[in-house]
């Protein structure tokens, strides 16, 4: 049943929207906003992922970045060149209109909607569970968006109709205000109740075999995310986050392969995975590995390369200089993975919570010893990739307790290897792994990796006064300008 739901709600949301028109660049050309918030969250969802895993060079670039991928003929963005293709406009775009206006289009929906006889016993309880995922889901988003930008449009954003031009807020207290929101939802989740049913992408299980509510699910998401904020700010207000850590684990975090948060892609169009789209279906070869992983990988022996990368046309595993051009075949290409349509897309997965509680335990000494949970995280990545050998690669690269970011962030690093934005944030918040830019980027980034991307340029003309307004307090719109969080 699960295999029908992707393609009948959004493309139904598709055909829809070619009649209705708008001018209105806050509104979404591509969704319905007068419709069942069921199918609002399933296109939320599906725009959330498409984001966080699409390898489109306009729109998430984090792959390049993290230097795990290069480009083979157009190498701007390897470069660190991102406005050429308006990428932070279509970043704003997908995650204000696509996702954020979505959401709260199904929170008002859900807020209005009147049950009838058969579920007015159940519809209190339903309501506050949809109501609580429809907001984990906004802070999630809300946490994308200051992660990239820095301070940004939050308590006047995805309400056009009351402020078209929404002011920046501080990202330090958009973190705070995430929390202090979450913790609500997580108390008002009932995990003996009901959700969105199968509209529910990213945990819905349609087997009439499995009894239990996908509400336990959503709840160690809930906290998972809890986890991820507190250590987002672990360096910039250490008393915040090390008690909402510490109430994060002890709510239950995501625990196992299975409980991690996925979109589940099908393999046809247009619902699979959009490395498949841009990898295969397109039939370009725009991409190949990047040198720094492969020439990591090949000296420590380890066992997942071969699910990260495919062997060259000579049979070896060969990275290109990143920043450089070059031919696929000569170079390896990215993994067969994705080439595969159905690869699920990453929201949060285990592995990435795994590394989560190793910071916290080596932070704060809380959720278990440090080199324990350091091996699950290693463990968790390996088996995420069906590799072998992970006990050999335990032996040769054990925690290091008197420079646990080091091992940390060099680890998490090659973990995170499908997960690019994540991969930036152990980066920025760790200093580990050394990545050294190369010596063709653009001029604007100092001889530095970007640790930021700026506002995108549409901002610039519409919304002016507080575009300009949030450049200066954040110390200018630089990718070389530091967030709040990242202190060192």
């Amino acid at each position: 049943m699960k295999k029908l739901i992707i393609p009948t709600l959004i493309l139904s949301l598709s055909f829809i929207s070619v009649a209705c028109t708008t001018d209105d660049i806050n509104l979404d050309q591509h969704a319905i906003y007068e419709n069942k918030p069921g199918s609002l969250v399933t296109y939320a969802q599906k725009e959330l992922s498409d984001f966080l895993n699409t390898p489109s060079v306009n729109e998430n670039n984090f792959r390049l970045t993290m230097q795990y991928w290069q480009e083979t003929t157009y190498v701007d963005e390897s470069n660190y060149n991102f406005t050429n293709r308006n990428v932070s406009n279509n970043i704003w775009n997908d995650n204000y209109v696509n996702v954020l206006k979505n959401l709260e289009q199904a929170r008002i929906t859900i807020e209005q909607y009147e049950p009838n006889a058969t579920e007015i016993s159940t519809w209190p309880t339903t309501k506050k569970n949809q109501l609580a995922m429809v907001d984990i889901m906004k802070v999630f988003t809300y946490q994308v968006l200051v992660d990239i930008y820095g301070n940004i449009p939050y308590s006047q954003s995805v309400n056009y109709d009351v402020y078209p031009l929404p002011k920046y807020d501080d990202g330090a207290g958009i973190y705070m205000d995430l929390i202090t929101k979450l913790k609500q939802d997580i108390a008002n989740i009932d995990v003996n109740g009901k959700g969105f049913g199968e509209a529910d992408i990213f945990y819905f299980n349609p087997d009439p075999m499995v009894l239990d509510s996908d509400m336990p699910k959503w709840m160690k998401f809930a906290n998972s995310l809890l986890l991820k904020l507190a250590i987002g700010i672990a360096d910039s207000n250490n008393s915040l986050a090390q008690a909402t850590a510490t109430e994060a684990i002890a709510g239950g975090v995501i625990s196992s392969a299975d409980e991690s948060c996925l979109f589940r892609y099908l393999a046809a169009p247009p619902n699979f995975n959009p490395l498949f789209g841009e990898l295969k279906q397109s039939g370009r070869n725009d991409f190949i590995a990047g040198k720094t992983l492969v020439d990591n990988m090949l000296t420590e022996s380890d066992g997942r390369i071969s699910k990260y990368y495919q062997l060259n046309d000579e049979g070896n595993y060969v990275g290109q200089v990143i920043g450089a051009p070059g031919e696929i075949g000569v170079f390896s290409p990215i993994g067969s993975f994705a080439y595969t349509s159905t690869t699920p897309g990453n929201i949060l997965t285990h592995t990435e919570v795994a590394f989560y509680l190793t910071e916290a335990a080596a932070r704060w000494g809380i959720g278990g010893a440090p080199a324990t949970l350091y091996a699950n995280a290693v463990n968790a990545s390996f088996n995420e990739w069906g590799a072998t050998g992970a006990g050999t690669y335990l032996s040769a690269h054990p925690y290091d307790p008197s420079n646990w970011k080091k091992s940390v962030g060099e680890q998490a690093w090659v973990a995170m290897f499908n997960q690019g934005l994540q991969a930036w944030n152990f980066y920025r918040r760790l200093d580990y792994p050394v990545l050294v830019a190369p010596s063709t980027a653009i001029q604007n980034a100092n001889g530095k990796v970007p640790v930021r991307l700026q506002y995108p340029a549409l901002e610039a003309t519409t919304n002016s006064t507080n575009y300009t307004a949030a450049g200066v307090a954040i110390g200018g719109d630089r990718i070389v300008t530091k967030l709040f969080w990242d202190k060192f």
